[in-house]
């Protein structure tokens, strides 16, 4: 973590990410590709539909390998990199051996991808993606043969699908259990839930444990991430906000803070409570 001298106002109290342990190159270029952001209008009328949306810094995406396509072929770490898109890190790996995809005759050795990468993983590290493997940071492997109290992330919520959870800076799940074709997982968020075992799992915790620490410390850095200004809704006039009106600072005269087309907002449960895939969720993640 990077903790900057109070120079300015803005630099005090602003914290920054500690980039050293990162290879200084750049992007593979066959691994980057142009997506084109929304900025918060519709595809449909190209009117603004999530406001507070626009701007920001120019930035190519970086084609992740959140499954695993080619298994059991060793794999080298050949560099550790900043990813614009995501709170982690990432690491470029290639594969070592010749291998023929079933897909067609294409060679494997040499074939390169973007990996999200765990902490404490290095440059020059070898990892696999197999059915079994060793329980070692980085290696790829399905949850019925990963033992209990092993913390894991990129997670398969069904498999074969690529990993969906558990990808941002810092965080893990734990392997609680395994039990009649399904894995218990406590997650991140303190939830316990089943996923079946037959699914994939990275060993370890995802990197850039620090990243929650991290103060933008002033406006202008939000701008160039793309977040336009937010303006409270008490500042604004009854026409146009619930919570507008006023002579001077009011409170909002409410009960419970509402949207600005008048629905409920903050701490309102969104989750359909007869959702199928609640069967899989042994305990709800503790109130803060």
């Amino acid at each position: 973590m990077k903790i900057y001298k109070p120079t300015t106002p803005s630099r005090r109290g602003m914290t920054g990410i500690d980039f050293s342990l990162l290879t200084k190159k750049r992007a593979e270029k066959s691994l980057l590709k142009y997506v084109r952001r929304s900025v918060g209008r519709s595809k449909a009328s190209g009117r603004i539909t999530v406001r507070h949306k626009g701007g920001g810094v120019k930035k190519l995406y970086r084609i992740i390998e959140f499954s695993q396509t080619i298994m059991d072929n060793p794999i080298k770490v050949l560099s550790l990199e900043y990813d614009p898109n995501r709170t982690a890190f990432i690491a470029l790996i290639e594969y070592q051996n010749e291998v023929i995809l079933s897909s067609g005759s294409l060679p494997v050795k040499g074939k390169k991808q973007y990996i999200v990468a765990p902490q404490g993983l290095k440059v020059g590290d070898n990892i696999i993606f197999s059915e079994k493997a060793p329980l070692t940071t980085g290696n790829r492997m399905k949850l019925k043969n990963i033992s209990v109290g092993t913390p894991v992330y990129n997670i398969e919520l069904e498999p074969g699908k690529g990993g969906i959870l558990v990808r941002s800076a810092g965080s893990s799940a734990e392997v609680l259990a395994q039990e009649n074709g399904f894995t218990n997982l406590r997650m991140p968020s303190t939830e316990i839930r089943k996923i079946k075992d037959e699914s994939f799992a990275s060993i370890g915790m995802v990197s850039n444990p620090e990243n929650r620490f991290y103060r933008i410390g002033k406006a202008g850095k939000s701008r160039l991430k793309g977040r336009r200004p937010h303006v409270r809704g008490s500042a604004m006039n009854p026409v146009d906000h619930p919570h507008g009106g006023g002579e001077g600072r009011q409170p909002i005269g409410l009960k419970h803070p509402k949207t600005p087309w008048g629905l409920p907002a903050l701490g309102v449960k969104t989750r359909y409570k007869k959702k199928w895939t609640n069967k899989y969720i042994i305990q709800r993640r503790k109130k803060k």
